[in-house]
């Protein structure tokens, strides 16, 4: 048994592809449920203003899921005859989910393709654009830009309801890791010195923030290292700049910048633990609630893909999963 959401007002637990819904609840009230005890996350002040969703990595095209470039060591996963190609079955459940909730937007943090082929781009929109229109709002990831390709890339300002979304293009054309350009920084500066309301910044590419990852050199996986330390300072010159949430890594967790802002990663919808993000924006404050992606099928193939990599050694279900508290938190205005 496994609580993998909480919000202000509900709390989620799952059993293997048994799930368990407690809802309308109080905030910041501590609960029994599901065999333990639950919080529930504390109510920002004010209105409700609007809500955005979010998914990363979600891969269309992938065909094996686990695999570690040429290696047969695993286990490595695959859809089996007669089954939907599990990209379709994990990122139709995730838009059918994110529908139900109604947000005012809908971003993508990259890695929509396995490859950038015109086929995995088609069936991604297949899936998200005819299901969100101009709600929906796209940045690529490194898988996107493996051939130097550059569709879905620059960066966008998104304007909401008590909230702005930076969204930074985080990609360097035919590689894996990823950086921000001086004028992409100055771009972001100035929107943030500008901004009438607080501003979430959002990419593909999880920063670089010391230990754990001390290993700080241009082959650092992620955000390469000088570019996540100028983009900690932006954050600190500009309190409107509330937290960076980024994908890439498959998993969840949540560290904090020197000036005390969150520097987020959000696990992928492709395999396991599948999930999507909700941030709901109030006056006060935002939340953040991840949900896990609940319909039959994709329990079913999120379940089959706990152990990947274990054959390296790795204890994949704890890393992808994280802590609840990494999962589902208080954002609070700086």
């Amino acid at each position: 048994m496994e609580v993998t959401t909480v919000g202000e007002d509900l709390a989620v637990a799952h059993d293997g592809l048994q799930v368990l819904r407690a809802e309308h609840l109080q905030p910041a009230t501590t609960y029994q449920l599901f065999g333990t005890e639950v919080r529930t996350l504390a109510r920002p002040g004010g209105e409700m203003l609007c809500r955005v969703a979010t998914v990363n990595d979600v891969h269309f095209g992938e065909v094996e899921c686990g695999r570690i470039d040429d290696h047969p060591d695993g286990p490595i996963q695959r859809s089996q005859p007669g089954e939907p190609p599990y990209p379709e079955t994990m990122n139709r459940a995730a838009a059918d989910e994110i529908a139900a909730a109604a947000p005012d937007a809908v971003v993508v943090k990259g890695d929509l393709s396995a490859d950038g082929q015109p086929e995995e781009w088609a069936a991604f929109d297949a899936c998200y654009r005819i299901a969100f229109g101009e709600r929906l709002h796209v940045v690529r990831g490194n898988h996107d830009a493996y051939h130097g390709q550059a569709q879905y890339a620059g960066d966008q300002l998104i304007v909401l309801p008590g909230v702005a979304v930076a969204l930074l293009d985080t990609v360097i054309p035919w590689e894996t890791t990823g950086t921000l350009r001086p004028e992409q920084l100055e771009w972001l500066d100035t929107v943030a010195a500008e901004a009438d309301r607080p501003v979430l910044v959002m990419g593909h590419h999880q920063q670089w923030l010391g230990a754990p990852d001390a290993h700080r050199g241009d082959d650092y996986f992620g955000l390469h290292p000088d570019a996540s330390d100028a983009l900690a300072d932006v954050f600190t010159r500009r309190p409107a700049l509330l937290a960076y949430t980024a994908g890439h890594t498959h998993r969840h967790r949540r560290r904090f910048m020197p000036c005390g802002a969150p520097s987020i990663e959000i696990g992928c919808v492709k395999d396991f633990p599948g999930t999507w993000a909700e941030y709901r924006v109030y006056e006060g404050g935002i939340t953040q609630v991840v949900h896990r992606i609940s319909a039959p099928a994709a329990l079913a193939w999120s379940e089959r893909c706990r152990h990947l990599y274990s054959d390296f050694g790795v204890d994949y279900e704890t890393y992808a999963l994280g802590t609840l508290e990494d999962r589902c938190c208080t954002i609070p205005l700086r």
